[in-house]
């Protein structure tokens, strides 16, 4: 098992304001953290150097917004969220980041006023096969996330999640358990671990209200167990968000503080994963 720390509590991209946070991270007993990559012109080969120098794996998140959405009608905009993507791979790959995840398999906080059509399906289906190849390619593994019914539409629950995965049909493209979504939509928690099981490769462990892992009313035996049944043993990467960043404040819906500090949160929330890990592993 390894454990990481999403940096999006802090800022929506490296930059050198967070050299102290990282190597508090690696104090605590992180192994890695996961980067956003939303700005693509980062050079994201030096921060690769400069988290290896400092012992730190990385992951890596980004999103898919309105203007590159790969499951609009508009084939134009499909290729420019295949093309976004398979950049944000590129950056991935400079910055040595083993796995993309995130809900890029459509466009984050747009709705029709409906489930997804078939249409809709088809289209992220061959957009993300797109990717999946440009991903084997560079050595990156996709995990595709679902979101809860308030973010997005076309996946809403692991199964669907698992099942766009297997349609997508390349060894690059697996699927990331996220126990902030399953608490809001799934009805059984192990239930919707085991229906991705077979192709889960990443774990974000987030608290009901964003905050303190392990301080909140997640159902955290349930997951744990039900992780440790069947076989999990990848990353555990912490994802909780803050009032730092204003922009990802108002995109995450977080209006108010719910912890202590950043450091605090980060401490507790790591103490806790491994806590439980050594319980059951």
């Amino acid at each position: 098992m390894k454990f990481g720390m999403n940096l999006l509590l802090w800022s929506g991209e490296l930059n050198d304001d967070l050299t102290g946070t990282l190597e508090s991270l690696k104090a605590m007993g992180y192994d890695g953290v996961e980067i956003p990559i939303f700005n693509l012109d980062l050079d994201y080969a030096a921060w690769g150097k400069r988290l290896a120098d400092l012992g730190l794996e990385r992951t890596a998140v980004t999103v898919r917004t309105d203007e590159d959405n790969p499951i609009s009608p508009d084939a134009a905009i499909r290729a420019k969220g295949v093309e976004a993507t398979k950049r944000t791979l590129d950056c991935c790959a400079a910055a040595g980041a083993t796995h993309l995840v995130g809900p890029y398999h459509s466009a984050l906080g747009t709705f029709s006023g409906q489930g997804p059509t078939d249409d809709e399906w088809k289209w992220g289906v061959e957009s993300m096969r797109q990717v999946a190849e440009h991903a084997g390619s560079v050595g990156v593994t996709l995990g595709v996330e679902c979101l809860n019914r308030f973010e997005t539409y076309l996946l809403n629950t692991h199964a669907d999640a698992a099942r766009f995965a297997k349609d997508v049909d390349h060894a690059n493209c697996r699927v990331m358990y996220d126990t902030f979504h399953c608490n809001i939509e799934e009805k059984n928690i192990p239930e919707a671990i085991r229906s991705c099981a077979d192709v889960l490769c990443h774990v974000h462990i987030s608290e009901n209200d964003r905050s303190t892992p392990g301080q909140g009313n997640v159902r955290w035996a349930e997951n744990f167990d039900t992780l440790k049944e069947v076989g999990y043993d990848g990353w555990m990467m912490i994802e909780a968000f803050g009032l730092a960043l204003p922009e990802l404040a108002a995109a995450t819906k977080i209006w108010r503080r719910m912890y202590e500090s950043e450091e605090q949160l980060a401490s507790d929330g790591l103490a806790f994963m491994k806590a439980e890990v050594a319980k059951r592993w």
